[in-house]
C-alpha cells in the first residue's frame, strides 16, 4: 500500500509542556483513520503541526514520501493537505457560492481573479455547483454564511476543503455544536467523501468514529497510547478507561 501521510517521532514542547510526545502515526492511501482521546490529549496540537500551523520541536512529517516538516501551510495545501477546523473558519458575510468558488479558483492558481471577471468561466461554474450539491448546499448556496444553520456551516466548512482537490482530509470534530436535528447530514458527508481521499478525522462524536473509521489511533496526554481496528479499540479495555468510559459519563 502507498503512504499517503506519516509522522515520525513527532515532539511538540511549549516551554516545559510536551503537548505532543513521540507520535509516530502512518495513514495508507484512501484510509478512514479516527483520531480520538480526552480533553487536553493534544489532538488539536497534532493537527495543527500536520498543517504547519505550529512548527515541531523535532521529528518529521511526509506526505506521500516527501518531507514536509517545515513547508509553510499554503505550500502543503497546494501539495494536497486539506483541512477543517474544530470551530468554523469561515466569513460570515460570503456566501456558499462565493466560498467554494474562492476554493476551485484557489486550486487553478486564479485566487480571486474568477470573481472580479465579468464573464464567469461556465466549467469552473458547473464545478462549483457540483460541488455545493453535493453537501446539500444548492438551495442556500446565496445566502449569507453567518445567517445559515451550524450544521451547514460546517458542511460549507467540509465543501472547501473538498473543493481544494487534497489527496489527504484533515477533519477536526465537524460535528462540534451542531444540533443533534443536523447530525445525520454530517455523518452522511463524512461517509460519502471520495473513495480515493485518504482521511484523518478528530472528533469526540463516537457515533461518527465508530460508523467511519476503518483504524482508530488513541493519544492520551500527548503520546499514542495504541492503535488498531474499530472492534480492538472499543474492546481495549486501556481506551474504555481513559477514553470511552470518560465519554460514557458525559
Amino acid at each position: 500500500m502507498t503512504t499517503a501521510l506519516q509522522t515520525q517521532n513527532l515532539v511538540k514542547q511549549f516551554g516545559g509542556l510536551t503537548a505532543t510526545n513521540d507520535v509516530s502515526l502512518t495513514l495508507q492511501q484512501g484510509e478512514r483513520h479516527a483520531l480520538i482521546g480526552p480533553n487536553g490529549a493534544g489532538k488539536t496540537t497534532l493537527i495543527n503541526l500536520l498543517t504547519g500551523v505550529l512548527q515541531p520541536t523535532s521529528g518529521t512529517i511526509m506526505l506521500e514520501g516527501q518531507d514536509i516538516t517545515t513547508a509553510r501551510s499554503d505550500e502543503r495545501v497546494r501539495r494536497g493537505l486539506a483541512r477543517t477546523f474544530q470551530i468554523n473558519q469561515l466569513f460570515a458575510a460570503m456566501t456558499p457560492l462565493e466560498g467554494v468558488g474562492m476554493a476551485v479558483s484557489q486550486t487553478k492558481g486564479k485566487g480571486w481573479e474568477f470573481w472580479r471577471s465579468p464573464g464567469h468561466s461556465k466549467p469552473v461554474l458547473d464545478e462549483i455547483v457540483d460541488v455545493l450539491d453535493r453537501f446539500g448546499l444548492c438551495d442556500v448556496m446565496g445566502e449569507r454564511v453567518g445567517a445559515l444553520p451550524y450544521g451547514k456551516q460546517r458542511l460549507l466548512e467540509i465543501a472547501m476543503a473538498i473543493a481544494c482537490r487534497p489527496r489527504v482530509l484533515l477533519l477536526d470534530e465537524p460535528a462540534a455544536g451542531v444540533p443533534e436535528s443536523e447530525r445525520e447530514d454530517i455523518l452522511n458527508v463524512v461517509a460519502a467523501l471520495p473513495k480515493d481521499v485518504t482521511v484523518l478525522l478528530i472528533e469526540h462524536d463516537m457515533d461518527l468514529v465508530f460508523r467511519f473509521a476503518s483504524r482508530i489511533s488513541v493519544l492520551v496526554n500527548g503520546a499514542l497510547l495504541t492503535a488498531g481496528s474499530v472492534e480492538e479499540i472499543s474492546n481495549d479495555p486501556r481506551v474504555r478507561a481513559v477514553y470511552l468510559g470518560e465519554a460514557d459519563h458525559g
